[in-house]
C-alpha cells in the first residue's frame, strides 16, 4: 500500500514519536510509506523523526487556527498528493479537517482516513465534529482505552470504529544490555543502586514526589542514588526542591541524554511517576522494551498494560509514602528486580513493539483499502 501520515507537531512529542515508529515499521514491511510533517520543524521533528528510520518525509505548512493563504496552499498539494495514496493517515485536528478538505477537493471519498487520537480530551460532539467522525472519517484509532471510552461515549462513532493501539517501542535499539560504567559514572551512579526517572523537567512528571520519596529512604537509612534525566522548564524548582531536601549528594540531573538505550541499562531501578497523564508515554514503552524493573504510577495507560507485581510495581500518582516504601521494597530484592525486568521485555515484544503496531495498523487499513 502507499500510506500518507500527517503529523502537524511543533516539537517532539509522543504524538510525533508513535507517527514516524508506525511510517518506519510499515516500510520494513514492504509498504511505500510518507511522513508529512510541518514545515520549520527540521530540527525538532524531521530530524528525530529520520532518526527513527523515516525515509520519505513531506512538507507542509499545516499553520495553526485558520490560514487561507497558507491552508489554501496545502489543500492543493494535499489533492495532488492522496490521488497516489490508498490510506491517509492523521494525528491532529488541523490536518484531519486539511486531508478531508483536500479528499474532497480531489473529487471522491478516497482514500480513507484514519485518525490517531493521542490526549484524553473529550471531543466535542458538535454539528461539525459529527459530520468529520460520522460522514469521513473510516476509522480512529485511541493510544488508550480511556480515550477510546471518551469517544463512545460521545456517540460520535460506533464501536467498531474506534480501536485502541498503544505501544510502538523500538525493541531493537531498546534491548536489555549491561551497564556501561562510563555512562553509569556520568548519570553519578556509584557502587549504590542507581535510581532513575527519564522524562522532561515539568511539575507533573512528578519529580518533587521522587524528591520526597527519597527524603524518606534517607532518614530511614538507605541511601539509593537517584538520576533525573532530562530538561524543561522546571529544572529550576527541581534544583531548588532538592537543595531544600539536601540531597544534592544524592540526586543528580543529568540533563538531555543523546544515548537514552545506554542511559536506561545503567539504571537499576526505573520511575514512570508522572502526577496525571493525558495518553501514551513514550518512555514508558522504552522502558519495558530496555527491561528495566519499573515502579510506575497508576495513571493514564499505565494500569491499561501493566499489571501490579507481574510486569511492575504500581504506586497511587503523587503518593510519597508509598513510592518510598515500594522503592525500599525493590532496592532490597534484587530477585524480583530481575523478574519484573523479564516480564517486562517480555510484555514489550509481545504486545507493544513497533512491529505489533505496524502490523495492527496493516491490517486496518487493508480492512479499509478492500
Amino acid at each position: 500500500m502507499k500510506i500518507l501520515h500527517l503529523v502537524s507537531c511543533r516539537g517532539w512529542s509522543s504524538d510525533a514519536y508513535w507517527a514516524a515508529r508506525a511510517c518506519h515499521e510499515l516500510e520494513r514491511r514492504g509498504h511505500t510509506v510518507t511522513l508529512g510533517c510541518k514545515r520549520g520543524t527540521e530540527e525538532r521533528v524531521i530530524g528525530r523523526a529520520r532518526a527513527e528510520g523515516v525515509t520519505r518525509i513531506s512538507t507542509f505548512e499545516m499553520a495553526g487556527g485558520l490560514r487561507l493563504a497558507r491552508d489554501g496552499a496545502d489543500l492543493r498539494r494535499l489533492a495532488r498528493a492522496i490521488r497516489e495514496v490508498d490510506v491517509v493517515h492523521v494525528h491532529r485536528g488541523k490536518e484531519h479537517w486539511l486531508a478531508v478538505a483536500a479528499r474532497y477537493l480531489s473529487g471522491g471519498s478516497r482514500p480513507p482516513v484514519v485518525r490517531t487520537r493521542h490526549i484524553a480530551q473529550a471531543v466535542r460532539p458538535h454539528a461539525g465534529n459529527r459530520w468529520l467522525y460520522r460522514r469521513a472519517t473510516a476509522l480512529v484509532v485511541t493510544v488508550t482505552e480511556a480515550i477510546r471510552r471518551q469517544y463512545l461515549a460521545s456517540g460520535l462513532l460506533p464501536a467498531d470504529r474506534v480501536v485502541t493501539m498503544p505501544g510502538g517501542a523500538d525493541v531493537e535499539t531498546y534491548r536489555p544490555q549491561r551497564a556501561d560504567p562510563a555512562v553509569r559514572q556520568r548519570l553519578g551512579g556509584d557502587e549504590r543502586p542507581l535510581v532513575g526517572l527519564v522524562s522532561g523537567l515539568r511539575v507533573m512528571k512528578g519529580h518533587q514526589t521522587v524528591i520526597d520519596a527519597v527524603a524518606r529512604l534517607v532518614s530511614r537509612g538507605l541511601a539509593p542514588r537517584v538520576v533525573f534525566v532530562g530538561r524543561g522548564a522546571y529544572e529550576p524548582a527541581v534544583v531548588e526542591a532538592i537543595r531544600r531536601a539536601r540531597l544534592e549528594d544524592r540526586v543528580t540531573i543529568a540533563g538531555f541524554a543523546p544515548d537514552l538505550p545506554a542511559v536506561m541499562a545503567a539504571l537499576d531501578v526505573a520511575l514512570y511517576v508522572p502526577l496525571e497523564s493525558d495518553g501514551m508515554s513514550r518512555v514508558l514503552f522504552e522502558y519495558l522494551a530496555a527491561g528495566r524493573p519499573l515502579i510506575a504510577s497508576r495513571t493514564g495507560v499505565v494500569p491499561e498494560v501493566l499489571v501490579d507485581g507481574v510486569h511492575a510495581l504500581l504506586v497511587p500518582a503523587g503518593d510519597t509514602t508509598a513510592l518510598a516504601d515500594t522503592l525500599a521494597r525493590l532496592l532490597g530484592n534484587a530477585a524480583l528486580r530481575g523478574r519484573l525486568g523479564k516480564a517486562a521485555r517480555a510484555l514489550a515484544l509481545e504486545r507493544y513493539s513497533g512491529a505489533r503496531l505496524a502490523e495492527g495498523l496493516e491490517a486496518h487499513y487493508a480492512r479499509l483499502v478492500a
